[in-house]
């Protein structure tokens, strides 16, 4: 019984973390999100520190 369980729960798991590891690929590399990740990754970039006026 015991082994039983812990190969559903194991195998439950795997499953589980694929498909969020895919969900999260998926939002990732959708066209739609490319704008905002753009503007990520060039934010560092970007001068908008404080001004010494």
């Amino acid at each position: 019984m015991y082994e039983a369980l812990s190969s559903f729960a194991q195998t439950g798991g795997l499953v589980y973390f694929v498909l969020m590891f895919a969900g999260a690929l998926v939002y990732a590399l959708w066209p739609s999100n490319q704008d905002t990740f753009d503007r990520a990754a060039n934010s560092p970039l970007e001068d908008k520190g404080p001004s010494n006026d």
